[in-house]
């Protein structure tokens, strides 16, 4: 008994000093609960003399009331800008003494491009509104540069347009198309050369891939396309919207803004029926294409916009509605 008492007390010894060694400050699992005791309090951070250093860019434009944060932020999407195996176009393209750079691609795609095109350039951004699609960039301590982004008439493309504006006065200066063309050739540069390193694009700006210039819509029983652009403009887009369909013209008064066309509908008859040598071949070349109708393309120019309307010399309706049709579809 007495030895059981003294093996007991051994074992309580050996287990005490077992715990020590275990958990004490030289065991191998030391106890640090009160480790912040021995802690010392860092030097305060300070900022530098100068803000220059610090990249002031905010990345996420202001939370506007009424408007969902997440409808106004720049979050990169997980695409490409431009797709591998497609001809992506990116050119400058001049009607007069307008230029403007043309992008296959859609506006919400371009803003980004455009925004870094001018931070990596010596010229500062004095604001932007992804919103509206418009820059104001600081030139020289004279001179502004306004950069307009919008939604071309194809597509899901976009035109960027270069204006100047006085800085001391606040005001629009006369166009200098020699400046603005080589302002505009390194943007065309830039986006060409940025092909393969950008992918993304901008929430803040999905509001431009909605203004389209193109669109149609009936008012008494009328189709009519509505094009947001001048006359000059709408007229030369319906020149060459003409030629890529092979619609020939006939006759053209442009003061009146009037377009006297043939155009070949392939009428009912051009069947299954069609095939067949029941005809000499003048008929069947015939029922293949159809009859050809004369037409006039009216362009009608009000507050900056212009109406297309098509009228069938023969009172078909159909058929003008058929001519409008492709006329969009070459449009767009």
């Amino acid at each position: 008994m007495k030895y059981s008492k003294n093996s007991f007390f051994l074992l309580l010894l050996i287990l005490t000093s077992s715990c020590s060694y275990i958990s004490g400050p030289e065991g191998f699992f030391p106890e640090t609960k009160d480790k912040f005791f021995d802690e010392r309090l860092s030097p305060d951070l300070k900022l530098p003399s100068s803000d220059a250093a610090i990249n002031k860019d905010d990345h996420y434009p202001p939370i506007r009331e009424g408007i969902p944060s997440a409808e106004i932020q720049d979050i990169p999407a997980p695409r490409q800008i431009f797709s591998s195996g497609e001809s992506n176009e990116v050119q400058l393209r001049r009607l007069g003494e307008l230029m403007w750079v043309y992008v296959e691609t859609l506006p919400s795609t371009s803003w980004p491009i455009t925004k870094n095109y001018f931070e990596a350039s010596s010229m500062s951004i004095i604001n932007a509104d992804p919103d509206a699609g418009i820059m104001l960039i600081k030139y020289s301590d004279s001179l502004n540069l306004k950069i307009t982004i919008e939604h071309g008439i194809k597509e899901a493309s976009t035109e960027i347009f270069l204006s100047l504006y006085d800085v001391e006065q606040d005001v629009s200066l006369k166009q200098d198309p020699e400046f603005v063309q080589e302002e505009l050739e390194k943007i065309v540069q830039f986006f060409a050369s940025s092909a393969s390193s950008f992918s993304g694009t901008s929430l803040a700006a999905q509001n431009l891939n909605d203004r389209k210039k193109a669109k149609i819509f009936n008012v008494n029983d009328q189709t009519i396309i509505e094009l947001n652009l001048g006359f000059d403009r709408a007229w030369s887009a319906v020149s060459r919207a003409l030629a890529a369909g092979n619609i020939t013209s006939n006759d053209i008064d442009r003061d009146n803004g009037i377009f006297l066309v043939s155009f070949s509908v392939e009428s009912e008859s051009s069947s299954w029926f069609s095939f067949l040598n029941f005809n000499d071949k003048e008929n069947n070349d015939s029922l293949l294409l159809g009859e050809s109708a004369e037409f006039r393309i009216f362009l009608k120019s009000k507050n900056g916009k212009t109406n297309i309307l098509v009228e069938s010399l023969d009172g078909a309706k159909e058929e003008a509605e058929a001519l409008l049709s492709k006329i969009n579809e070459l449009l767009s």
